[in-house]
């Protein structure tokens, strides 16, 4: 089973390095003893809500996969505060966010940690790809789970929630092949026999969503 490696997480602002092995697994740390690691962000501390600027970022994509990987628009972006990193917020939708947790299983730390890599709570973040919202779904995913305004809060995180919860179920709860099926697409997944797609941004995709999840458990 694919698993991440984070250690030292309780220093609370440290760059984060990862690498992904050869059996697919991602690992994470914050200070590296192996020569694979690299770089994945660097953290700051939090800075005073008078120092933050809003900054919409459309976002970009690649179009690999059912659904196209790097669809979230901040993909290499320098993370601070990790409920504002961008000015965005995530306190509107935390009450979504618990309500969609609690009809799928999800674990509401999982959807803050995926809306934060996917959009940073930037509720009109629209990628090139087409991907749009705070769980930047696309199109066909959109339709598939009933959301006819993908600028919807409410529908959005609902919909990309049970997206999440099917992915689950279709890798047996891996969450490490969830979230790069989420990224990358299901057939991505399936294409590379059940393990990470070799894809640098799916990878760093992953590691980043794992590392917020992490952030997210213990800061609750």
């Amino acid at each position: 089973m694919l698993f991440a490696v984070l250690s030292n997480h309780s220093t609370a602002w440290a760059d984060i390095y990862t690498y992904v092995d050869a059996r697919g697994v991602v690992h994470l740390t914050d200070r590296p003893s192996d020569p694979r690691y690299q770089l994945l962000m660097r953290t700051q501390p939090v800075a005073k809500v008078e120092d933050r600027k809003i900054q919409p970022v459309k976002g970009y994509g690649y179009g690999y996969g059912t659904r196209g990987y790097g669809n979230n628009s901040y993909a290499d972006a320098t993370y601070g505060n990790i409920y504002d990193p961008w000015g965005y917020s995530v306190e509107p939708y935390v009450g979504i966010i618990r309500e969609a947790s609690k009809r799928t299983g999800i674990n509401d730390a999982l959807l803050k940690a995926v809306i934060r890599a996917e959009s940073s709570f930037n509720p009109l973040a629209v990628s090139r790809k087409g991907a749009v919202g705070l769980m930047q779904l696309m199109p066909d995913t959109a339709k598939r789970y009933g959301v006819r305004n993908r600028l919807d809060p409410n529908a959005n995180i609902h919909g990309g929630a049970q997206f999440l919860k099917d992915l689950m179920y279709q890798f047996d709860n891996n969450l490490t092949l969830s979230l790069a099926a989420y990224n990358a697409g299901e057939g991505a997944v399936r294409k590379h026999g059940n393990t990470v797609p070799p894809y640098q941004e799916t990878r760093r995709y992953v590691a980043k969503v794992l590392h917020f999840y992490n952030q997210y458990r213990y800061s609750m």
